[in-house]
């Protein structure tokens, strides 16, 4: 379990940032719609903390997700500041910021679903897991695929900067491979942490992969 001391910490540095973020945003909506997940996420995390806390890897992985989309929801995706370095110094053709996004949006699922799955004893195969935490995160970014959909549906020309495709037709695609990179980088190199984390928390996970 997170020392509540960090936990704090976390908790102060996302609200700062969400408070900062929605202070000017470059379009309101486009903020609402991007912070939602944090806004959702949060209350959740905060009744769990005590009932079914998770371990300190994966807290520390949603308080990054949760500053991704923030600080794309501050800017719209094709703006963010980070994201127009990362063009210039890596020759790209767009702002690769949503990239980001995405590649977030595996991690953190596939690393949920993985704990969940393990503490839970839900899962035991050691084939299997890596497997079910894959499609996830998968189910996740075609989810979220949904609902941009619908937004671009609803709102028109007004969800541009929600959708950040920049006019890349294969941009769905694109985002969703991310998502998959994202996962299974994440089941790589972090599964072996998130398993002692796991062993200090009392449960028993499998081996790691």
């Amino acid at each position: 379990m997170m020392p509540p001391r960090l936990a704090t910490a976390l908790a102060l540095v996302v609200l700062v940032a969400l408070v900062v973020s929605g202070l000017r945003p470059y379009d309101r909506s486009t903020w609402l719609m991007e912070v939602a997940p944090v806004l959702i996420a949060a209350p959740v995390l905060i009744a769990t903390y005590r009932r079914f806390p998770l371990t300190q890897l994966l807290y520390l992985v949603i308080a990054v997700h949760a500053l991704v989309l923030i600080l794309g929801g501050a800017y719209t995706y094709a703006r963010v500041p980070l994201g127009s370095w990362l063009e210039d110094w890596l020759g790209l053709a767009r702002n690769p910021y949503d990239r980001i996004g995405h590649f977030m949006q595996g991690v953190t699922p596939a690393l949920l679903a993985r704990e969940i799955f393990l503490r839970a004893g839900y899962v035991a195969g050691r084939r299997m897991l890596p497997f079910l935490c894959v499609c996830v995160a998968l189910a996740v970014s075609a989810f979220y695929e949904l609902i941009e959909w619908a937004a671009a549906l609803s709102l028109g020309q007004g969800a541009e900067a929600f959708l950040g495709t920049q006019g890349d037709p294969w941009d769905t695609q694109a985002d969703m491979f991310c998502a998959l990179i994202g996962a299974l980088v994440a089941l790589a190199v972090l599964s072996r942490l998130q398993d002692a984390q796991l062993r200090a928390l009392g449960s028993r996970p499998v081996r790691s992969l």
